[in-house]
């Protein structure tokens, strides 16, 4: 079953919240990333502006839509939400009760799940049904369990404990089912990972025994981007980190391999929608309007979101990139 579970809530005058952390069971690791359990029933409208981060993200809602928006694509409402990798920032909002589970996975492990060319899902966010998955389920072999399924029958367990480890199972079958994702994908992303997009994508192709051109085609079929520009959302995920602990824009532009500070902001702006200092500034601010209810972070120690309020929305907007 799903370990490391972690559970936060609250109720202030802004209504209730509670959040679950997981770990997916070993066998599912490291494709599968982690579990976020959420449940939020505030009196007013939430809104929070998610960053490129270096994974795909499942959510299987249970019940209310959320509306996500993101440059040079209309809106779209869905209950249940499938975001493959991203270059570009995305505004992610509902009328203020919301409640599923959101999965993280390796982008190969989405490619795995379902069996879709990962370009295809670049910088879209799309309803999981419309993919071509397979769920095994109880109703028999061979059945289609659709997302929308799957999410009614994580709703209607007691606990969260008890939904995990239904997730465990699912996700476990579908793996078991789907497009196996190439060692050499998974072996060129892992080190990708570890060196923060650092490593020579000449290196990276050596590494596996691959040319250039070939390694570049299969991490378009199986995490959706080039190992170039990869590389650039797992450096600006480590220098969102960096900056927000507080180090200088010059110091993080240098530990993370960009040119100069302005590079770095030139970077930040086009992935995240703002600039360095409006990004760290909206994150040691705490929203007068919800100071009760946490805006959790989508990994672990890394800094992938924001939330929202009116005030800030008119200095995002200011980028042309978030409005």
């Amino acid at each position: 079953m799903a370990d490391g579970v972690l559970v936060r809530s609250g109720r202030g005058p802004w209504g209730a919240w509670e959040s679950v952390a997981a770990r997916p069971h070993p066998r599912l690791r490291p494709g599968v990333i982690s579990y976020r359990g959420v449940r939020l029933a505030l009196n007013r409208p939430r809104r929070r502006l998610e960053a490129p981060i270096g994974a795909a993200t499942l959510l299987l809602g249970f019940e209310e839509p959320v509306r996500i928006t993101r440059p040079g694509r209309p809106p779209a409402t869905l209950v249940s939400v499938f975001s493959g990798p991203t270059t570009t920032p995305a505004v992610g909002e509902h009328g203020g009760r919301l409640s599923g589970i959101e999965v993280l996975l390796m982008p190969w492990a989405a490619f795995t799940l379902f069996g879709v060319p990962q370009y295809e899902l670049t910088d879209r966010t799309v309803d999981p049904d419309d993919l071509p998955h397979v769920l095994g389920g109880p109703k028999g072999a061979g059945h289609r369990r659709s997302i929308g399924e799957l999410s009614a029958a994580l709703a209607a367990l007691p606990t969260w404990q008890d939904r995990f480890t239904l997730l465990d199972d699912e996700l476990t079958r579908w793996s078991l089912a789907g497009t196996p994702s190439s060692a050499g994908v998974v072996r060129a992303w892992s080190e990708l990972v570890r060196t923060w997009g650092s490593v020579p994508v000449r290196l990276l192709a050596d590494e596996v025994g691959w040319s250039v051109r070939h390694l570049e085609n299969r991490f378009r079929e199986q995490i959706g981007l080039g190992p170039k520009v990869a590389a650039r959302v797992l450096r600006l995920q480590r220098a969102r980190r960096l900056l927000t602990q507080g180090h200088g824009q010059a110091e993080t532009a240098a530990i993370c391999g960009f040119y100069d500070q302005a590079h770095l902001s030139g970077e930040f702006r086009a992935m995240t929608g703002c600039t360095p200092r409006e990004f760290t500034t909206a994150r040691t601010i705490p929203p007068v309007s919800q100071p009760m209810v946490p805006a959790a972070d989508r990994m672990t120690g890394e800094a992938t979101s924001l939330l929202l309020t009116s005030s800030r929305s008119a200095v995002f907007s200011k980028t042309g990139e978030v409005r």
